[in-house]
Formats: structure tokens, C-alpha cells, sequence
């Protein structure tokens, strides 16, 4: 196919003496012809899949919060995140990184989104070397506005930060991306957080440039398509979502695209596990990817609600579980509380008083300095103030949110975050559906709320989800209204910096996974919802165990 540069040209020819009266162009019809020009290499491209509109973006993307894929079958929501840890908090499987290269506008975003529609499995992060251009300085920002820099080199990214980038998600820890704008060849101030993946798609030019990198990728990908289709492609991207004109592309193409996928590219294909001819169109070896993803998924897949059951019994209740005093005021309320007679009102009135005895005894746990003020009188007083930066309250849905209200009473300004943790009505595995944390968590003393914990399922998900995000595990307070002795065991064991505080202990956890003598449903009593039909505590066991 030689149409493609040679209608490039000839869109470049000046027009005849005597067409027209030579006049100056407005840029805005300059535009338009490039949008018409655009338009016309449209026409020149073979069909991908039928329904599917053509990539859109000005910036570099990648999937981050809401965890959802659209596609154009469906909305696929990437939620429910099983256990990526064991019962000892570590963890225990890495998340499966399939790296994808390819030439430029060799259809490998498209790819990557075709096979995260085919998995079907929750968690998928799409990670986009595109995000990892070096910062350009003044003399290179003048480059590529001229289109002389070249971006196809492998000097052009930033392989460190990839491979720090990759091996956190990997380990299941929260990242920072940058955001990289096209059309002003430089990073946006915003950065994206991702975080929670089971399975990375990473691609990019230069996928396969790297040694490092290469060490991290579990699956390895070649998107081979034609270079006459590769080219159509950039110049109805770069024309008609970059800004940029067809001779700046065409240049920019000869220059330096061509010459990098020769040098650097081409050579790759034979690192790959996996050569995928024609991209985005070759559906048999989409579907044979996706099959053997699958096999290594099953294959990491573990049980930790099994392991809490049967761990860490019959020890002594740990030093880092404070109870508050089982004063008869205290008694009394919890007397009022596990009254099945007990009406909604009253229940709500004596959970609220708790609650605030709970937080106040939870905050003499905060580190305080001493400093002097000065009274009315005008003499010094020597006291005690807060010597951290600042606090923020963690609340696990839909009972947790109920501590937010005494919380806040007692902590001006406090920030909130919240999760919600589900249990797998198939599995019986708690799972990661969804959080929202406040920036910069990872410098404040957390107050994680939930009000019923029973085996700690949910609660070791949460503490672990506040470490991936790097908040200090002795900066983390679990406060709750009553645990079960399992529960604490397997918190405290698994994480023994983490300062656990509750109102109330009770022996055992049945076989439903509800404690026993306990409180029941605390949400279904506090809001009024009506119990699980099979009698089953399911809030205990859906997002407050």
C-alpha cells in the first residue's frame, strides 16, 4: 500500500498559478482540511471488529479508579478482589504481568483491551508505556514542537521508573503513574493511582527494551501488523487527536519512526512468547492467550478464611489488644445492645454512646509531645499535644460507616476513606469490591472502623489494603465494638504492630462464621435492613469479619 504517503504528499503540493488568487490560510481552515485529510485515510484501513470505535486520547491512560472496562459488548467492573495474601498478612501470590510490544499503531492498546473483555476476571490493570516519556527540557520541548525530537528512541523513556512502577504492582502495591500530555509533550501535574491488580497488560514500543523489565513479565506478546496499515493508523491519530499536520507526521514517521522499529523494534519479536499476526483481527490467538492466562490464574488461587479458622487458637489474647474498661456503665450498654427484644431506636442510641467511649479511649493511643501554652492569667500551663500530621478514619461498609459520625465529634477536620469488603457467596473469600483512601494516607495515624470483627477475614483485607498504600502498620488502629477471640488472633498475628481496640471480646465464632454470645447483624439492627434468609449473619461474614 503506497496511497498512504503518497495522498500525504500531494495533500502538500501547492496548488497551480491561476486556480485561485493566492490568499492567507486561516488556521482554522488548515484544520479542517486536516480533519477531512484524517477522514480520508479512514477509508484506507481494513475493518478491525465490527461496532468498535477507534482509540481516542490526547494523554497517555491507564486504568485506575472506578475499576471499570467498557467495551463494546458490555461494562466490565473490575471488582471483587480475592485474597492476594495468606493467612500470616504476606503476600502470597504476585499479580500476572503480560508485557505486549509492537510497532507504533500496531493495534496493541486494542489488543490489550480484547483480551481484558475475553478474561472476564476482576482486577486488570492496563498499564501504558506511553504514561513513562522522560521529562524534556527546554531545548528538547522546542525539538518536538518541530517534530526533530525523537520519542521512538529507547533514550526516550524513563525504564526506571517502568520497572519501579511494575514490580510494585506486581507485589500488589498502590502506584503513582504519570499522566503524559501529547499534545504539549510533557507530564501533566495530576498523576494516576493504580492499585489492585491480578493480572497487568503492559504496553508499549519498547516493551521488550529492557532486561529488567523483561525479567518481570510472566507473558510476552508481539503484535505484528503491516507497515503501510501501522502508518494509516498514526496519521489519522496524530492528525486527528494530537493536533499535529500530515507533513509533520510524514516527517516525523521517516525520521525517526521507521528507522527505531528497524533498529530497535523489529528485533524484539523473537524475545516474545507469543507473535500475533494482524493485531487486533487474529481472534484465534486472542482466545489461546486468554486460555492459558486463565491456567495460571487457578493455578495461584488460595482459601484464607479456612486458614484464620484453624490458626492461631488456644494462644493467649495479644499486647496489642486494648479492651476498653468493663466498667457497669459499659456493661450495661452492651447488655442493652445483644437484646434481641431491644428496639431499633434504643439500639442505635446505645451503639452511638460506645462508639464515642471507644474513639476517645482509641485516641490516648496517639503519640502526644509535651508543649506549653498560656492561660487567661497569663501563666504557662505544661501540656500534651498531638505529635503526628494528621488523622484519618478508614471505614469498612456498611457497618463501619457507623463509627464515622463519634469520629467526627471528637476529631476536627479528621479526613475519611472507605472500603468495601464482600464475602464470595461461591468461594466463601472475602473480596476487595471497592475503596476510596484520601491522598497522601500513608502520612497520617488511621483509625480503620468496623463494628463487629468474627474471624478478621475482612479486617486483614483492609489493614492490607492501608499497607499497599505504604501507611505505616503501627500508625494503624483497628477499633471495633466486639470481636471475636479468632478474629483477634488472626489480625495480631498477621500484623503485630497493628494496635487492635474494641469494647468487648467474646470466646467463639460458630460455624456460620458469627460470634457467639455476640450482637447479631450489627448493620440489619442499625438500619433497620432485614437478616440473610438462611438465618446467617451475613454482614459479619460480607464486610465486617
Amino acid at each position: 500500500m503506497a496511497a498512504p504517503p503518497a495522498s500525504a504528499d500531494a495533500s502538500r503540493s501547492p496548488p497551480a498559478a491561476g486556480d485561485r488568487p493566492a490568499r492567507p490560510v486561516a488556521k482554522n481552515e488548515i484544520a479542517c482540511e486536516d480533519r477531512s485529510s484524517a477522514e480520508a485515510l479512514d477509508r484506507l484501513l481494513p475493518p478491525v471488529g465490527a461496532g468498535r470505535a477507534p482509540r481516542k486520547r490526547t494523554t497517555s491512560q491507564c486504568k485506575s479508579e472506578p475499576p471499570l472496562l467498557r467495551t463494546s459488548k458490555r461494562t466490565i467492573y473490575t471488582a471483587g478482589r480475592p485474597p492476594w495474601y495468606n493467612e500470616h498478612g504476606a503476600q502470597s501470590k504476585e499479580a500476572f504481568a503480560i508485557g505486549l510490544g509492537g510497532g507504533s499503531a500496531s493495534g496493541k492498546t486494542t489488543v490489550a483491551r480484547m483480551i481484558i473483555e475475553a478474561l472476564d476476571v476482576p482486577w486488570v490493570v492496563l498499564l501504558s508505556m506511553d504514561s513513562f516519556y522522560k521529562v524534556l527540557t527546554r531545548q528538547q520541548q522546542e525539538q518536538a514542537a518541530l517534530n526533530n525530537y525523537n520519542f521512538d528512541h529507547p533514550d526516550a523513556f524513563d525504564f526506571d521508573l517502568i520497572v519501579a512502577t511494575l514490580q510494585k504492582l506486581k507485589q500488589g502495591k498502590s502506584v503513582k503513574v504519570p499522566v503524559y500530555d501529547f499534545t504539549t509533550h510533557s507530564r501533566k501535574k495530576d498523576w494516576k493511582t493504580l492499585y489492585g491488580a491480578n493480572v497487568i497488560i503492559f504496553e508499549g514500543i519498547m516493551a521488550f527494551a529492557d532486561k529488567t523489565l523483561l525479567e518481570l513479565l510472566d507473558m510476552k506478546i508481539f503484535v505484528d501488523t503491516d507497515s503501510d496499515i501501522r502508518l494509516v493508523r498514526r496519521l489519522r491519530r496524530d492528525i486527528s487527536e494530537r493536533g499535529r499536520d500530515i507533513a509533520g507526521v510524514i516527517k516525523q514517521y521517516n525520521k525517526f519512526v521507521k528507522p527505531a522499529f528497524d533498529q530497535y523494534i523489529q528485533p524484539t519479536m523473537r524475545l516474545a512468547d507469543i507473535v500475533v499476526p494482524r493485531g487486533s483481527g487474529n481472534t484465534v490467538a486472542i482466545d489461546l492467550i486468554v486460555q492459558h492466562v486463565h491456567s495460571q490464574l487457578e493455578e495461584r488461587e488460595l482459601s484464607v478464611r479456612a486458614a484464620l479458622a484453624s490458626a492461631h487458637q488456644c494462644h493467649p489474647l495479644p499486647r496489642t489488644l486494648s479492651v476498653l474498661k468493663s466498667t457497669p456503665q459499659v456493661r450495661g450498654m452492651h447488655t442493652i445492645i445483644r437484646d434481641k427484644e431491644t428496639s431499633r431506636d434504643e439500639f442505635i442510641f446505645y451503639s452511638k454512646r460506645l462508639m464515642r467511649l471507644l474513639i476517645e479511649h482509641a485516641l490516648s493511643f496517639l503519640p502526644f509531645q509535651d508543649c506549653v501554652v498560656q492561660t487567661p492569667q497569663g501563666q504557662d500551663y505544661a501540656g500534651k499535644c498531638y505529635a503526628g500530621k494528621q488523622i484519618t478514619g478508614v471505614s469498612i461498609l456498611r457497618a463501619g460507616e457507623t463509627m464515622e459520625p463519634a469520629l467526627r465529634a471528637v476529631c476536627k477536620d479528621v479526613r475519611i476513606g472507605t472500603i468495601l469488603i464482600q464475602t464470595n457467596q461461591l468461594t466463601g473469600e472475602p473480596e476487595l469490591h471497592y475503596l476510596r483512601l484520601p491522598k497522601d494516607i500513608s502520612d497520617d495515624h488511621v483509625i480503620l472502623m468496623d463494628c463487629t470483627v468474627s474471624t478478621g477475614a475482612a479486617a486483614m483485607m483492609a489493614v492490607r489494603v492501608l499497607l499497599d498504600h505504604d501507611v505505616p502498620e503501627d500508625k494503624i488502629f483497628l477499633l471495633s465494638l466486639l470481636m471475636a477471640e479468632m478474629g483477634v488472633h488472626s489480625v495480631a498475628y498477621a500484623f503485630p504492630r497493628v494496635r487492635i481496640i474494641t469494647t468487648a471480646v467474646d470466646k467463639r465464632v460458630n460455624d456460620l462464621f458469627r460470634i457467639i454470645p455476640g450482637i447479631g447483624n450489627f448493620g440489619d439492627r442499625y438500619f433497620g435492613t432485614d437478616a440473610a434468609p438462611d438465618g446467617s449473619d451475613e454482614e459479619e461474614v460480607a464486610s465486617a469479619t
